[in-house]
């Protein structure tokens, strides 16, 4: 389990990230590289981290259902993700 200050740190960039994405979108358009470096460091997309839903690991992290290989290889073998199987052959 990822500290929850560090759950909360990732939490704020993304708020930021989001504050600031049409500003950022429209002085790219407009070639300004001095207003993109008074915006904040957090605002740019490129600082984000993929974590665990829910527990906040950082690594092995699956798009597709936004875990971590941990607790989706966890969730399948108790059957709690749909569709999904232990495959033997």
């Amino acid at each position: 389990m990822a500290k929850e200050s560090v759950k909360a740190r990732e939490l704020k960039r993304q708020k930021t990230v989001a504050r600031y994405a049409k500003k950022r979108a429209d002085l790219k358009a407009a070639g300004d590289y001095l207003g993109l470096q008074k915006l904040p460091k957090n605002a740019s997309p490129v600082r984000l981290h993929n974590r665990c839903k829910l527990t906040g690991r950082p690594r092995g992290y699956m798009r597709q259902f936004g875990i971590s290989r941990v607790t989706f290889r966890e969730m399948a073998s108790a059957g709690k993700i749909p569709g999904v199987t232990k495959s033997s052959w």
